[in-house]
């Protein structure tokens, strides 16, 4: 006896049903690209860098003793040229105060009138260019000619006064073309018998100057390439053990940019200790010189003191040692990296 067939439901026949598009597709094999975006790269760039450079601080400090050697080195490097140009500062300070500084002559003629004067005298020292103006009348200066010369009683015989009045007037500037300049103006007055500006001592003073820049400059120059060297060689032993590391990083698809990015680190570290060892050499050399500097300053009469290297130099000689260092990490790696390739 047959039975009799019974008719699906309606869940039945929608559980049965499969999709016409889910019929055909056909499952992905193999690896997925996956695309990351401009962020995320971004910011595993910078945590990568972060990561190197606290690793290279780490491997700095844990060979104290041969890190600091390397940076002493290029401490002693970097404050000899410091300390040179320190000392031009304060020489060009100290000629500046000295009394001997340049000064113009300008001797007035006999029938100016003391009001025209005066009224002269005003209008140099409302001039930028002029520092000072100190008025020296007649009697004045014959009174120190008498006593500077010896002949007192031979000049007061004599019936008038042959001296006329002098202006000295200190230049705020002892630059030889800012003197002429100046010198120039004073010769067009009217009062102005005549000036005298005496440009050997301004000539001798600028070509010592000019040695003494020329000659830190040329030193800075040489032993900035030592410290490069120096860096060179240093990066180029950590290069050669850890080899092996750089082979495996390699192998694995390591760029050269990622490899070369701690030992970069690395020169930064040597550069920056380097610079700040070399401000505090010279701070230390600038305090021991102060109280005998002082007191050759107070036999003179001056309160003359040394000016120390300052923030100025702290951040000149540790930046400008950072990028040494890094300039001698990278001509490292550049050297070197090519070599190591896994065959």
């Amino acid at each position: 006896m047959k039975q009799p067939t019974r008719n699906p439901g309606p869940a039945a026949r929608a559980a049965n049903r499969q999709p016409p598009a889910a019929e055909g597709r056909a499952r992905p094999a193999g690896a997925v690209t996956a695309r990351t975006r401009l962020g995320d790269r971004g910011r595993s760039w910078l945590g990568h860098h972060r990561e190197m450079a606290g690793e290279a601080v780490r491997r700095f400090l844990a060979a104290p003793m041969a890190s600091g050697m390397t940076a002493l080195v290029i401490a002693i490097a970097l404050a000899l040229p410091a300390s040179l140009q320190l000392g031009l500062v304060n020489f060009q300070r100290a000629v500046a105060g000295w009394e001997g500084q340049p000064q113009i002559s300008v001797f007035l003629h006999k029938r100016a009138r003391e009001a025209a004067v005066t009224s002269y005298v005003e209008d140099l020292r409302a001039d930028p260019r002029v520092a000072a103006v100190t008025y020296i009348s007649p009697e004045q200066a014959l009174a120190e000619f008498q006593q500077s010369s010896g002949l007192g009683d031979a000049l007061a015989g004599l019936d008038a006064n042959p001296l006329p009045a002098v202006l000295l007037v200190r230049p705020q500037d002892s630059a030889a073309s800012d003197l002429e300049a100046l010198a120039a103006g004073l010769r067009e007055s009217a009062l102005t018998d005549a000036v005298v500006l005496d440009m050997a001592w301004v000539e001798r003073l600028a070509r010592l100057t000019e040695l003494g820049q020329r000659l830190s400059l040329g030193l800075g120059l040489l032993l900035a390439l030592g410290v490069i060297l120096v860096v060179v060689n240093t990066i180029r032993l950590h290069i050669e053990s850890r080899r092996e590391e750089i082979l495996v990083v390699k192998l694995v698809g390591g760029t050269n940019a990622f490899v070369r990015r701690p030992f970069l680190y690395s020169g930064i570290c040597y550069g920056l200790c380097g610079g700040l060892l070399a401000w505090l050499l010279v701070a230390v050399g600038v305090a021991l010189l102060a109280g005998p500097v002082a007191g050759l300053a107070d036999s003179y009469g001056s309160g003359y003191t040394l000016d120390g290297p300052g923030p100025a130099y702290l951040l000149g000689l540790a930046g400008g040692a950072a990028l040494l260092g890094l300039a001698g990490a990278w001509l490292a790696v550049a050297r070197h990296l090519r070599a190591i390739e896994p065959s």
